[in-house]
């Protein structure tokens, strides 16, 4: 696969990496709810100085329907560099394409021409079951050993006859290897998971398992504190739980974790979506100190009054719309964080210098499932910021519309027809959308998780300090 030198996309740290070539490609989940064809990958034009930039440029489309894209992710990546890494010449090619609704892999070549990109692999949802006891995939994280995917649901039809967890993929023979975990204390539900490898500890969190999404957020298991608030951390060689730090039953979908990425700092990030005693969201920073991990609440955002007859059913009852953290993001070089309110149509830019102390230094308002702001040039924006992606030199941020198919219906029945937004990122903070990148993806498509070439902020994981 290679030629005996390391990718020249591998980085050895965070620093180098911010220094490297732009993106000039984006790859965007595309997904249909409609049945009347299968979801796609799309490609983007990010160069500017192509006649093709803002422009969907390919599409991969799937054979299957049904398979709700949602997360993925690549092959190899800078961890490949770790001293413990076994595939050092493996070269960043291959998107690993979990269908979160399917338990369908697909693996799809970037090269040899990658605004070409196509499907060489299909991992069918008997196999993943059969070896690794889970379906649901979500999160995909390339390791120097392997590929590491999250997995929402168990055994049975419902996913939920049997815990959640990781399992492993070959990186290059696309192998289903098993169940990452040996020892898993009380872990069982799950979502999503990252890790600082010299420090040798992973962590993950919980959304729920199966019957608690598919179909919907579930308001009565919300109001009864039924849905995940718990941080996990793990042993990461010995792949056993370590410790458990419950948020408080209040604090219900406790879903991104954004480890620092300067692996001598023992800190991250979680992205809470809704506090049920308030509606507000909230950032959380955890870390490690004396041999223990610790979590505390650091940033709040509240939500805001609205005219009931501008809500869906869902929210009549409250008068007022709830932020909703659906996503966070964390620049490269550890200084700013960027939290997407899905549900008041606002993208957060947080000067985390502290970490301890996020301070508020940008914000952009676009969508909102009762303010419904135009976008920049004055064009309807659909549903609200949603996943975020950073260029690895933090001054462009990509982020699109939807959350999750029955979860888009529930809170904007009007629909969310696929977009895609980028802002300009100030160097001491500041966020301006730019109003000629606005990207609207062909009728029938929504659109969710981005992937840059080269990598990008919520994939690369590095092993070796910043000079």
């Amino acid at each position: 696969m290679g030629d005996f030198r390391p990718d020249p996309t591998f980085y050895p740290s965070a620093k180098l990496a911010m220094a490297a070539p732009r993106e000039g490609i984006g790859y965007v989940a595309l997904l249909r709810t409609d049945g009347a064809a299968g979801d796609a990958l799309g490609v983007v034009d990010l160069d500017p100085g192509s006649k093709t930039y803002r422009q969907l440029v390919h599409k991969v489309e799937l054979p299957h329907i049904g398979d709700e894209l949602h997360h993925y992710g690549w092959n190899a990546c800078s961890s490949m560099l770790c001293p413990t890494g076994g595939h050092p010449f493996t070269e960043r090619r291959y998107l690993i394409v979990p269908g979160i609704r399917s338990s369908r892999l697909y693996i799809i070549d970037t090269k040899p021409e990658p605004r070409a990109a196509r499907i060489v692999k299909v991992i069918e949802p008997a196999e993943l079951l059969h070896k690794t006891g889970y379906s649901r995939p979500h999160t995909v994280h390339c390791g120097p050993e392997g590929i590491y995917i999250s997995a929402l649901g168990g055994k049975g039809a419902r996913g939920d006859e049997g815990p959640a967890g990781i399992f492993l993929l070959d990186c290059e023979s696309f192998e289903l290897r098993g169940q990452w975990e040996i020892e898993r204390g009380d872990q069982f539900a799950h979502y999503d998971f990252w890790w600082n490898m010299p420090h040798d500890y992973l962590v993950s969190s919980e959304w729920g398992l199966p019957p608690l999404f598919e179909n919907g957020l579930v308001p009565e298991a919300l109001l009864a504190n039924r849905y995940g608030h718990k941080l996990h951390f793990w042993d990461l060689r010995g792949r056993r739980h370590l410790q458990t730090i419950d948020l408080g039953a209040n604090h219900q979908m406790a879903l991104e974790v954004r480890p620092a990425h300067e692996p001598t700092k023992d800190y991250g990030f979680l992205g809470v979506v809704v506090d049920t005693t308030n509606l507000e969201g909230s950032i959380w920073t955890w870390w490690r100190e004396g041999g223990q991990f610790h979590a505390r609440k650091t940033a709040t955002i509240p939500p805001e009054p609205a005219d009931p007859t501008k809500l869906p059913e869902l929210l009549k009852g409250f008068g007022a719309v709830p932020p909703l953290v659906t996503d966070i993001d964390l620049s490269l070089d550890d200084r700013f964080l960027y939290v997407a309110c899905w549900g008041t149509g606002e993208l957060r830019q947080y000067d985390v210098a502290d970490p301890f102390a996020p301070k508020l230094a940008g914000s952009i308002r676009v969508g909102g499932i009762a303010a419904r702001t135009p976008y920049a040039d004055g064009t309807p924006y659909h549903g609200g910021p949603q996943m975020i992606e950073i260029s690895r030199d933090g001054e462009r941020v990509y982020w699109t519309n939807s959350l999750y198919s029955t979860w888009d219906d529930q809170f904007y029945p009007g629909g969310v027809p696929g977009q895609m937004a980028m802002a300009r990122a100030g160097r001491d903070g500041g966020l301006t959308a730019d109003r000629d990148f606005l990207l609207a993806f062909p009728a029938g498509y929504r659109a969710h998780q981005v992937r840059l070439e080269g990598g990008d902020c919520s994939t690369e994981s590095f092993c070796f300090a910043s000079a």
